[in-house]
């Protein structure tokens, strides 16, 4: 499935750390909606099956309510059973071709990608975009490191769909990166780690289009 660039235009991928509660967490997808997300991921480590599955859905059905895609973080099963829009799967994941036997051909998939090597095997496999970082340093992955402008581009250049930034981006440093083909940015901190992520996500929105 093929997915408009403009979608992709600011992603939020969730985190549960700024949010005291799952009420504060559907409160805080929803903001990042208002305020321009087009498309939202939600990401969770350590809720078993059962608890990922009832949250899924719940977000699944916010998610459609406000009109924006919604994408689960790994999970393909979970993403299937919730009935969500797509999934998104890093390199040690499961592999996308095999994410797109499960899904069909009606779903979304996202990879992560790190060089053109992998941009080109995403693409062949069945992705319909790639998440392409660190952009910047950032404290939500711990192993992850910022990788050249040079390489960012690279990737977007290797394969022909949309390519989203991701790491670290926020308010202050989202227009370095433009001018590197990117159709976006996937924020998690400089929405959900805001005080207003309404507002924070706007702001982000109108940014990115500068991209």
């Amino acid at each position: 499935m093929r997915i408009r660039p403009e979608t992709l235009r600011l992603y939020a991928v969730t985190d549960r750390a700024w949010a005291e509660d799952e009420a504060a967490l559907f409160r805080q997808i929803e903001a990042a909606v208002r305020g321009g997300a087009g498309m939202v991921q939600l990401r969770e480590k350590r809720l078993d099956h059962d608890a990922f599955l009832e949250e899924a859905r719940r977000f699944t059905a916010l998610c459609r309510r406000l009109g924006a895609v919604s994408i689960i973080n790994d999970q393909v099963e979970i993403a299937l059973e919730a009935g969500a829009d797509g999934v998104h799967v890093g390199q040690s994941d499961l592999e996308a071709g095999r994410a797109r036997e499960l899904l069909g051909p009606g779903k979304i998939i996202g990879v992560s990608a790190h060089s053109p090597e992998e941009a080109r095997r995403a693409r062949a496999a069945g992705a319909d975009y790639l998440g392409c970082g660190a952009a910047f340093a950032t404290g939500t992955k711990s192993d992850a490191r910022p990788i050249p402008r040079e390489t960012i581009q690279a990737v977007t250049a290797a394969a022909d769909i949309p390519v989203v930034a991701i790491g670290g981006v926020n308010r202050g440093n989202i227009l370095e990166l433009k001018g590197l083909g990117l159709a976006g940015v996937a924020v998690v901190s400089g929405i959900f780690g805001q005080r207003n992520p309404e507002e924070a996500a706007r702001e982000l929105r109108a940014l990115a289009e500068q991209l």
